[in-house]
């Protein structure tokens, strides 16, 4: 039986956790009145905003940030999970400042390209790889590879899931639950303005943890003769705090793709070297068509990469499909991804990754235990979250029903105002560094102990 919380008490923890927040942050609140001049919004992408103003960030270093009012916290936000290198790599810097002399830009091809794409070869079990400078870019051309290969159009995703900001993902994101029709037939729903429909149109949903459900969905287009080209999916978790598949899923789905001759692409922009050294495949033994990824890879630098199987990625090298970018394979980039991928991300890292992983979440259990508040807490490689909800959290369905968003609201409010920098949005996650230590995610689980007494109390 767990506790009844007080809505009332939310909201007056809240009210009190927003004032506070907004008095530590008078700095950044003057920069964001600056900023509205000429920059749009204030910030530099609409991820960054928050009403009243953003938090902007002076500095990092290790496992930790600074903010312009000169606030030092742990951060567990680590730049929407790119910086599990942690901030300011001494190894990563020396492989930049060793570049930079040398010429930041060809727009040629280098070395580093090569060994970079060995190193992800070897990771992932496929062969060929091309890089780009972002995860929308990377699942982008992933999408139109998958298209040439099979000569289709529509596009399968699975419906919650955010794979860039490009338009023929922008689908089925973030909305109301009582607008997206019963999960057999999910409508397709543009992720804000500026979307074409018959772009929209080309996109089809499918639930998570339901490969009937997607098979069916496969079966009723391919008799209206719109077969999909791709299924496009976040294996290793769904960014919904963290939704893991449940066992057979993966599989399944390899199944369905294989037997219908649709390119399988695993979107492990989030989770690719944050999960484990060779992402989902690694983790859960499954090999896709395509995989993307981006973010972590860089070490803190703009990147992206696509591998793929040899097959599909003919179209590439036979020149069917361009892919194409000038700053793609950047020097700069690929001198850290490299760096990062020999001698950052080590087994000893990953090792390091689960140990932390392990006593957050298993320090979290016991919080919540403890008070008996609604909620469990997940956590795999260095992503993980606390999901307020009352029931497991399976798809965008279960999280739309029972998440609990005004407490995860507060939540990160208290984090916020106790040293913790976290993620902002009910669906993000903790991502932790290598350079993350007990002390920090013992200061973590003890906001949330704090949290779970005053609601109680």
């Amino acid at each position: 039986m767990t506790t009844s919380i007080s809505r009332e008490r939310i909201a007056e923890l809240t009210a009190r956790e927003s004032e506070k927040l907004d008095a530590a942050t008078q700095r950044s609140k003057k920069m964001y009145e600056e900023a509205l001049v000429h920059l749009a919004g204030g910030v530099a992408s609409s991820y960054q905003a928050r009403d009243p103003w953003p938090i902007y960030i002076e500095r990092g270093q290790g496992p930790k940030v600074w903010d312009v009012d000169g606030t030092q916290r742990w951060d567990f936000h680590n730049g929407f999970g790119s910086m599990v290198q942690g901030h300011a790599h001494p190894v990563i810097g020396e492989a930049i400042a060793k570049r930079y002399p040398m010429g930041t830009h060809f727009g040629c091809a280098t070395e580093d390209d090569i060994v970079v794409a060995d190193l992800l070869a070897a990771r992932w079990g496929l062969p060929k790889w091309r890089f780009t400078n972002s995860g929308s870019e990377s699942t982008m051309d992933a999408i139109r590879i998958a298209r040439a290969y099979t000569g289709r159009d529509v596009v399968m995703k699975i419906f919650g899931s955010y794979h860039g900001h490009h338009d023929a993902v922008m689908v089925d994101i973030g909305v109301p639950y009582g607008k997206i029709g019963d999960r057999e037939n999910y409508a397709s729903l543009s992720y804000g303005g500026g979307i074409p429909q018959a772009t929209v149109d080309l996109t089809v949903a499918v639930p998570f943890n339901d490969a009937g459900a997607m098979e069916r969905r496969i079966e009723r287009l391919e008799k209206e003769g719109r077969k999909p080209a791709c299924v496009i999916m976040e294996a290793a978790m769904m960014n919904l705090g963290v939704v893991l598949p449940e066992p057979g899923y993966l599989e399944a789905v390899r199944d369905i793709t294989t037997r219908h001759g649709i390119v399988l692409i695993f979107d492990e922009v989030k989770t690719g070297l944050t999960i484990a050294a060779g992402g989902a495949t690694e983790k859960y033994g499954v090999t896709p068509d395509l995989v993307t990824l981006a973010k972590a890879l860089g070490g803190g630098l703009p990147s992206g990469a696509i591998g793929g199987t040899d097959e599909v990625m003919r179209v590439v090298e036979d020149g069917t499909v361009y892919q194409v970018g000038t700053y793609s394979g950047n020097p700069l980039t690929m001198a850290a991804a490299r760096a990062s991928l020999e001698k950052v991300l080590t087994p000893e890292a990953y090792a390091h990754l689960a140990h932390l992983n392990d006593r957050i979440v298993s320090g979290c259990e016991a919080v919540l235990r403890k008070y008996d508040l609604p909620g469990y807490a997940v956590g795999i490689g260095s992503k993980g979250c606390v999901t307020f909800s009352t029931e497991k959290i399976v798809d965008y369905e279960s999280y739309a029903a029972a998440q609990d968003g005004e407490l995860a609201d507060l939540a990160w409010l208290y984090n916020l105002n106790r040293g913790i920098f976290m993620t902002p949005g009910r669906e993000e996650e903790w991502t932790l560094s290598i350079t993350h230590t007990d002390e920090s995610v013992d200061a973590y689980v003890a906001v949330l102990d704090e949290l779970a007494h005053d609601l109680t109390a």
